[in-house]
């Protein structure tokens, strides 16, 4: 893994918003070690819960990163900033009339998405202190990967990483915060201990599961190994896992979490292994994976570079795999290649239809028909259109030089933001770009410190970027 070597300050701040006068509920509860599970008629209902125009990473399962049906996008201008108590690594999600954001210290909040304001927030519990770790660029250590939001039981789930490293999956009423689900997610398994594991990821809905994926802490300090739980809606009943068949590490890191295929499976990309020499046997890392809903392996590629990429920290696991038109699949590590596969059979290791150097790539790609939206952590965004029936790559064009963020579309635009790696809340910018050309539109200064793989959320002519002390929305958008 070790994707940063900067550490990163969550700052925690008083809680408010640019706008008040809607009142807020707040709910302070330190979670119990008791499972807590919904009742009859929860999970998988049909109740008259709000629809939400971005409900989870990539605003949908496919993690296209496409918001449909927006106005044209326009001048930019800063419309609201909440300050929260600390940092939000994960898109916000937009459900109904609120904007949904998880913080660095374990706090799951409803803004009011035209004034952001307060509407109720829930403090799940105490983070881990970056102090008490042996690595890592977090400070301190709560929620990171991105919630995800069930229409049909109208429950935000989250993780949190609470003192003790417990990795507690909770289901909070979008109504009102209150807990309906709440489960330790930790998986004992050889060579993993939950002070190691990070939840980076997205979360994953499917096939009435909440799916959560593992990887290390930045700098692969400790023991650990990759590995991804599925969950009943409902939080109880047993839960379904895999982990990279490695000895060590095999991260399942990248930001946009498990993308669902139209069958249902679930595709992963892994980072490094064990196994550093090409004399070894294969040990199932720098990988893409794709697994059944009940989390069986059904098929994979791997570059024949894989011990290359393992011995020198190139993993492939650095984005997650992309699927595009024609039965295309497309992904970019930090080796910087892009490889082509056909999405109906990965075919194992060395079986790309084709390569290319493009750039190193972190964070979650877009994808809209056969183009693909890479976000490359140098000489900027790259558009690129990719065909598994023809066996081709090509790099339409690249975006701004700075622009290292993880993009998303919509309103007529590519939107992507360059973020200072090293926290500083000074040159970080929010870009819209012309999706034939690349060229920037309209630009806004950001006048707050982004996360690592920065990304944002669209939703009626908004945009919505996680801050290290809160959101900010965008007009324009």
């Amino acid at each position: 893994m070790r994707a940063g070597k900067i550490l990163f300050a969550a700052v925690a701040c008083t809680v408010a918003a640019c706008s008040s006068g809607v009142a807020a509920t707040e709910t302070q509860t330190a979670p119990p070690p008791a499972q807590v599970t919904l009742g009859t008629g929860g999970a998988g209902g049909t109740g008259s819960y709000p629809a939400a125009a971005w409900p989870q990473y990539g605003q949908n399962a496919a993690r296209t990163g496409i918001a449909a049906d927006l106005p044209a996008a326009g001048p930019l201008s800063h419309r609201w900033t909440a300050r929260l108590d600390g940092a939000v690594y994960g898109q916000p999600l937009v459900v109904g009339d609120t904007v949904i954001a998880a913080t660095e210290n374990d706090t799951v909040y409803a803004l009011s998405e035209s004034t952001g304001a307060v509407v109720w927030r829930h403090h799940l519990g105490t983070p881990v202190p970056r102090s008490t770790l042996q690595c890592g660029d977090i400070d301190p250590l709560g929620i990171t990967g991105t919630p995800v939001y069930d229409q049909g039981n109208g429950l935000v789930y989250a993780v949190a990483e609470t003192t003790g490293y417990h990795h507690v999956l909770f289901g909070l009423a979008v109504s009102d915060g209150a807990i309906r689900v709440q489960r330790d997610i930790d998986i004992a398994t050889a060579g993993n201990h939950p002070s190691n594991d990070q939840q980076r990821p997205a979360l994953a809905i499917g096939g009435g599961r909440v799916y959560a994926a593992f990887g290390g802490l930045a700098g692969d300090c400790g023991t650990y190994i990759g590995f991804i739980a599925g969950v009943p809606l409902s939080g109880s009943g047993p839960l379904v896992s895999w982990h990279t068949p490695t000895t060590r590490e095999g991260a399942i890191w990248a930001t946009g979490g498990p993308v669902t295929g139209p069958d249902g499976d679930l595709w992963v990309s892994t980072g490094n292994g064990a196994a550093e020499n090409p004399a070894e046997p294969y040990d199932g890392s720098d990988s893409v994976v794709k697994l059944t809903p009940n989390l069986v392996r059904a098929d994979f590629f791997a570059p024949a570079t894989w011990a290359d990429d393992n011995a020198n920290d190139r993993d492939l696991g650095s984005t997650q795999p992309v699927l595009a038109a024609g039965n295309t699949a497309f992904i970019i590590g930090k080796r910087g290649v892009g490889y082509l596969l056909n999405a109906a059979g990965l075919g194992g290791i060395g079986h790309q239809l084709a390569e290319q150097t493009i750039c190193g790539a972190f964070g979650a790609a877009a994808v809209s028909g056969s183009t693909v939206y890479e976000p490359c952590s140098d000489g900027g965004l790259a558009a690129v259109s990719v065909s598994a029936a023809q066996r081709n790559i090509s790099v339409l064009w690249r975006g701004p030089g700075d622009s290292n963020g993880s993009p998303v579309v919509g309103g007529g635009a590519v939107w992507v933001t360059h973020y200072d790696p090293g926290g500083s809340s000074s040159g970080n910018t929010l870009y819209e770009l012309d999706p034939a050309t690349g060229a920037v539109r309209h630009q806004l200064a950001v006048a707050a410190g982004l996360p690592h793989f920065s990304s944002l959320s669209l939703a009626g002519g908004t945009a919505f970027l996680g801050t290290l002390d809160g959101v900010v929305a965008v007009n324009g958008a």
